[in-house]
């Protein structure tokens, strides 16, 4: 395994928060740290500021989006994911939720680009996690999904250079990413592989 390999595989299960450089090789103490975070901001920061009353809810809210980074979500689709795994909740309650997790930045939202119409839209964002060694703590191995992964890693980098991010579609096809900033407009397509030759044609 090269270098570049076994740092990108640290990166994503201990974690990005500066930290836990200095727990390096030492994964209990990083688990225990991240699970400080995620206490600290769901327990004591949201459900105080919001005055949550489910918390259980809560966390299984974060829980699904977690597992679903990369995916178009709505705040119906949540709330009827909740209701058929034998939990009932409304729409409105979820978007309480999701405006929370985002307003606390564990949570961010892409919004929908209509790249022809120049226009934005105004259902099924995509949402991306804070911090993946975050996700990793919270969900586990058997979630690491490969792909959405690296699509999360490459929208907080758009980010952090400054761009606006958005997720483009035009006709039927979509675009992972809109990055707007003074210069225009940029777009990215991330895939793990071009191997495939679908993947290389899209």
């Amino acid at each position: 395994m090269t270098n570049k390999a076994e740092k990108y595989i640290e990166y994503l299960e201990n974690s990005a928060f500066p930290y836990t450089i200095e727990l390096k090789d030492q994964p209990e103490q990083i688990k225990d740290y991240l699970e400080g975070i995620y206490n600290t901001i769901v327990l004591k920061d949201i459900v105080n500021r919001k005055k949550i009353t489910d918390v259980m809810m809560l966390k299984s809210v974060l829980r699904y989006v977690f597992d679903n980074i990369g995916n178009p979500l709505s705040s119906k689709k949540i709330a009827d994911t909740m209701t058929r795994n034998g939990r009932k909740v409304d729409s409105r309650t979820i978007e309480k939720y999701l405006e929370a997790f985002m307003e606390s930045y564990i949570v961010y939202k892409a919004k929908r680009y209509n790249i022809k119409g120049k226009q934005y839209l105004k259902t099924l964002e995509k949402y991306y996690v804070v911090d993946i060694g975050l996700r990793y703590m919270l969900l586990g191995s058997r979630k690491m999904d490969a792909g959405h992964i690296l699509e999360n890693i490459v929208y907080l980098e758009l980010l952090r250079r400054g761009y606006d991010v958005y997720v483009g579609k035009i006709d039927t096809f979509e675009v992972d990413f809109v990055a707007q900033n003074q210069k225009g407009n940029h777009y990215f397509q991330v895939a793990l592989s071009v191997r495939d030759e679908k993947t290389l044609e899209r």
